[in-house]
């Protein structure tokens, strides 16, 4: 990526996620890069194009960050607490509004959009992850598991977002911890899992 292109997508990731993507044109975001309207649209074609390219970089970069968290937990439950460690860390310097991909959803809900399939991808990344972990923990209920996890660690995203109440990533890991202690403990889950 040329240096130019890179200050468009720096750009327009801070203003898509600070003001919205529909609320952001592409007179803007060339303004704020310091280009001109062509330079952006020989590198990225369209303003779809960016917005693919900035969801994907977040999608990237979060992947990246969580990778140590994983990596340095001990066993399979401090796994699992380790998305919520990271998802804490994350929150407050890269989204204090909220989740990026929650947030463009809401925005972008048409499936022929070219950001809808990495939007959605990131969350079934999200969900897989959580289920592969869970299989560590109670094979049996490793659906199950995962999708009250993804649940938990949503939920905690959008009321941070919302600042519905004082750190919800915390007050989310805590219930993973007492879910995980639970599922250990019974070494299963639900029947049919």
């Amino acid at each position: 990526m040329t240096p130019a292109a890179r200050r468009v997508l720096e750009a327009a990731a801070r203003l898509f996620y600070e003001r919205g993507i529909h609320a952001v044109g592409v007179d803007l975001i060339a303004a704020e890069a310091g280009v001109t309207k062509k330079t952006l649209y020989d590198r990225f074609g369209s303003k779809e194009q960016i917005v693919v390219e900035y969801l994907a970089d977040r999608d990237e970069r979060w992947r990246a960050f969580l990778a140590p968290y994983l990596d340095a937990a001990p066993g399979p439950a401090a796994r699992v607490l380790a998305v919520f460690d990271a998802s804490r860390a994350w929150a407050v310097p890269y989204s204090p509004k909220g989740c990026s991909m929650v947030n463009a959803h809401a925005e972008i809900s048409d499936p022929s959009h070219p950001a809808y399939a990495i939007i959605t991808a990131q969350k079934r990344w999200m969900l897989d992850l959580f289920t592969d972990l869970a299989a560590d923990i109670a094979p049996d209920a490793a659906g199950h598991l995962g999708r009250t996890l993804m649940l938990l660690h949503e939920g905690a995203l959008v009321a941070h977002g919302l600042n519905t109440f004082a750190d919800p990533v915390h007050h989310a890991r805590e219930q993973a911890r007492a879910l995980l202690a639970g599922a250990e403990d019974r070494g299963a889950g639900p029947a049919g899992e």
